[in-house]
């Protein structure tokens, strides 16, 4: 099952024809709710052909600020109406006194990070009452850690008893640029809570330094974690493909899902 973020730059070549064949789309609910008119009728024109996944961008899980419980009401109705399977977030904070920050910044890898973030977590799947996946995100710099990215992550899961988005793209970039086994890191995750993959392109700016981009092929060494990543799993987890910017003809986007498709199916045979 392979899906294709469904973005506004492409949706109506996308709807007029059947070049790109998804299992499944994706959106950011905050791009999407109180739209009306036109974009209103697409959505929905996309959402009477494919099951829709979700995920957010602003409700800044690590951030100071209380949850914002008004924006997490329009989330739920949304979630609601559009029959979404899944709603996920970033492992991240975006707002600072009550001010988007248009990033997704680092959470310190703290005890007291892990008891903050967790306890959110919590509180945002109760208040929907379905447990949502967060994603593991890129980051430059590590913010005063007092443990290992692993073990932060692995603690906040256990703690908030949520899924997890795997992007396997980021764990790349991760480990490329702070120096870490990314089949390792894979092999530390729990992999009973994976509810949901990601996989995206990249660009490497220095010789030590790549940029998580969404703006590129999925790179060769990615596609080998993924089937790294596959071979630990025990079912069939859904995969997207995530291309933000720079979107190629809708063949190209088709033959790269092909490709995830077909890795995962032979990753599977040979389990099997």
């Amino acid at each position: 099952m392979v899906g294709i973020g469904f973005r506004k730059d492409f949706a109506e070549a996308f709807l007029q024809s059947d070049v790109l064949r998804p299992a499944f789309i994706e959106v950011s609910p905050e791009n999407w709710i109180g739209v009306g008119g036109y974009w209103k009728k697409m959505l929905y024109k996309a959402l009477d052909k494919y099951p829709l996944f979700t995920h957010g961008l602003s409700l800044s899980l690590g951030g100071p600020d209380e949850l914002d419980m008004d924006f997490l009401k329009q989330v739920k109705s949304f979630l609601k109406q559009t029959g979404a399977r899944l709603y996920s977030e970033h492992l991240s904070y975006a707002k600072c006194d009550n001010a988007h920050l248009y990033d997704l910044l680092p959470i310190p890898f703290t005890h007291d990070a892990i008891r903050h973030v967790s306890q959110r977590i919590r509180q945002v799947q109760d208040f929907l009452g379905q447990q949502m996946a967060i994603e593991i995100v890129s980051y430059y710099t590590p913010v005063a850690p007092e443990m290992s990215e692993i073990d932060f992550v692995n603690e906040v899961l256990e703690r908030a008893d949520c899924q997890l988005l795997l992007d396997v793209n980021n764990v790349y970039v991760n480990s490329f640029n702070h120096h870490y086994d990314a089949a390792a890191y894979i092999d530390a995750l729990p992999m009973h809570r994976v509810r949901y993959i990601h996989m995206a392109g990249h660009e490497q700016v220095e010789e030590d330094l790549i940029l998580d981009t969404h703006g590129r092929p999925i790179a060769d060494p990615v596609y080998d974690l993924y089937a790294y990543t596959v071979s630990k799993l025990n079912r069939d987890v859904p995969v997207l493909l995530e291309r933000d910017f720079n979107i190629p003809d809708l063949s190209e986007l088709q033959a790269e899902m092909e490709q995830l498709a077909s890795i995962k199916s032979s990753v599977y045979a040979f389990a099997h």
